[in-house]
């Protein structure tokens, strides 16, 4: 259930304060769980990467999702120059 979908049930009395609360904590984004939104420029921001959203426009994320095998070789090709960030989560 969305956060607007829980506050109009909680408005319409079909839930309680508790109850509410405890589905919008259920909802919400763990830490370090990638999620999206809409940004007020209508690009995209994901969230969950690092402290700050990675916000780029339709055009831009269809680039760099094409480019992912890529970027995948690259990564591979190069691995023992690369670092990685103590405590992330390795996929």
């Amino acid at each position: 259930m969305k956060k607007e979908e829980i506050l109009a049930k909680l408005q319409s009395g079909e839930l309680s304060v508790e109850q509410a609360s405890q589905l919008l904590t259920d909802t919400a984004p763990k830490r370090g769980q990638l999620y999206c939104k809409v940004s007020e420029k209508g690009a995209i921001s994901v969230y969950g990467l690092q402290r700050m959203p990675v916000t780029l426009y339709v055009e831009q994320w269809t680039r760099l999702l094409d480019f992912a095998d890529d970027l995948k070789s690259f990564m591979k090709e190069n691995d023992s120059k690369l670092k990685r960030k103590e405590g992330a989560a390795a996929e």
